[in-house]
């Protein structure tokens, strides 16, 4: 289960653990009880424990995640993983997060957009449209790189330790990561990024994420969307 994002990025689904059952058994043992096929009055019961706010049944559901995304678009996503033991409830608990490392590996990849949008008059984080100069903005990228790869690779050449070398690279390097989250986590992520005011290159991940989330758990995910929201 894997989806090409941008120029050279990807996610991918490595590995999950659960069903859509494991919501409704995991809430129903403390009843002593264990359930085998998902009927319509566990769709009552998921919908219930997410109206309530109780969460911990979903957190037994569990994605494994293999992310390939420029530099900027790991900044925004790693604030989901952040100061996940803040609280027993924090909407973002229960994550782990592996990267590649550019002290080991040298950095190879980078993104180019296919359009350059415009900057929104009314929001100062926001991007709207595009500019009419195309042209000249990828000129400009891609003169910027090519001086920049020359560069970091001369360095490389005269023994600069990778760790050091890469400070000169832009933010539009790509990076990997393992992301392994649990349900809850992954919805939150999707909510918050698969949004009209989310940076749309963030978005394209997050949607992606919510079709292999759809086709994992349907009923719990279906349910999850109309009760909280996308």
């Amino acid at each position: 289960m894997k989806k090409e994002i941008l120029d050279k990025g990807f996610i991918e689904v490595v590995d999950k653990l659960g069903s859509d059952l494991t919501v409704v058994n995991s809430a129903r043992v403390s009843f002593g009880k264990r359930k085998t096929k998902f009927e319509e009055k566990d769709k009552i019961l998921v919908q219930y424990l997410a109206e309530n706010k109780h969460w911990s049944p979903f957190r037994h559901i569990i994605v494994q995640f293999h992310v390939k995304a420029p530099e900027f678009v790991m900044r925004q996503w790693y604030k989901h993983v952040v100061g996940i033991e803040t609280s027993s409830s924090y909407p973002t608990k229960d994550h782990a997060w592996n990267e590649i490392s550019g002290r080991y590996v040298p950095v190879q990849d980078f993104y180019y957009p296919a359009k350059w949008r415009k900057q929104s008059e009314d929001n100062k984080q926001a991007s709207e449209g595009e500019i009419p100069e195309q042209e000249t903005a990828h000129k400009i990228l891609n003169d910027t790189m090519d001086y920049l790869n020359l560069q970091y690779n001369k360095l490389l050449e005269l023994g600069v330790a990778k760790e050091q070398a890469r400070i000169i690279l832009p933010l539009n390097q790509f990076t990997e990561v393992y992301w392994t989250a649990s349900f809850q986590a992954v919805m939150n992520f999707i909510s918050l990024r698969d949004d009209s005011h989310a940076q749309w290159e963030i978005r394209e991940y997050a949607i992606a994420m919510k079709e292999f989330m759809l086709e994992l758990f349907p009923e719990t995910t279906k349910i999850w969307l109309e009760t909280i929201g996308k």
